[in-house]
């Protein structure tokens, strides 16, 4: 079985992929700049690093390109790879508002289509989503980032819809707050706040989304597809 995992050289990518490759899953490690963590970790479970940027449509096609001659047809797409930016709505550049919704959007719906035929060919597949607790109720000074994972949300739930027949199921994981790099923008005493909002109090891990991320890849969640998944703690019920 053949696994691509966008964003994986850290954080929940890097735990999918190393939960992913526990269950028997050749895992195809994407990176965009971080090459050694990237490289380390495939060596490390016995994948491969690929790169892309993802904001860029034919970076993304040589990379699928590259996936689809050298290893074949992937068995599980997992949409992982994500940018956040803390700002006031106004105060956020152009660049940077399209770069984060080309990354955390477009280039997940772009991958998607791109593997998709051969999915399709085979009559099997499984696609993983990861959006995000403020997809679901939005953020405040977080409004592109929310938008681009409310949207991955609706991507879920319409390509379930359309690929359901074709025997490929698409789900979505929505993690609430997550002890990884792009929450470490915020301060201890943020996160602690945010710990004490959630029920279980406590932040999430990376391996906590992956558990989840294995379970709906597995003939366990053979029935279900266009569902969205908390994985929050509580924190929004």
């Amino acid at each position: 079985m053949i696994a691509l995992i966008t964003g994986a050289s850290r954080g929940i990518g890097a735990a999918a992929a190393k939960r992913l490759a526990a269950d028997g899953y050749f895992v195809l490690v994407h990176y965009h700049q971080a090459r050694a963590a990237a490289e380390a970790l495939a060596a490390e479970i016995g994948g491969a690093a690929i790169q892309a940027d993802l904001a860029d449509p034919e970076q993304i096609d040589r990379m699928a390109d590259t996936l689809l001659d050298r290893f074949g047809r992937p068995d599980l797409l997992v949409n992982n790879a994500g940018l956040a930016q803390n700002a006031l709505f106004q105060d956020v550049s152009d660049a940077d508002a399209a770069r984060l919704m080309a990354v955390n959007l477009g280039g997940a719906m772009h991958l998607t289509k791109k593997l998709l035929p051969a999915m399709l060919h085979a009559h099997r597949g499984c696609i993983v989503n990861v959006a995000s607790v403020w997809g679901e109720c939005g953020a405040a000074c977080e409004v592109h980032y929310s938008a681009a994972k409310a949207g991955l949300i609706g991507f879920t739930k319409a390509l379930a819809q359309e690929l359901g027949p074709s025997g490929i199921r698409v789900n979505c994981v929505s993690p609430g707050v997550i002890d990884t790099d792009m929450n470490r923008m915020h301060s201890a005493e943020t996160m602690q706040a945010l710990a004490d909002e959630t029920p279980l109090g406590r932040i999430g891990t990376p391996e906590d989304v992956a558990e989840v991320i294995a379970f709906l890849a597995s003939d366990r969640a053979r029935f279900i597809t266009g569902q969205i998944l908390p994985v929050n703690g509580g924190f929004r019920i």
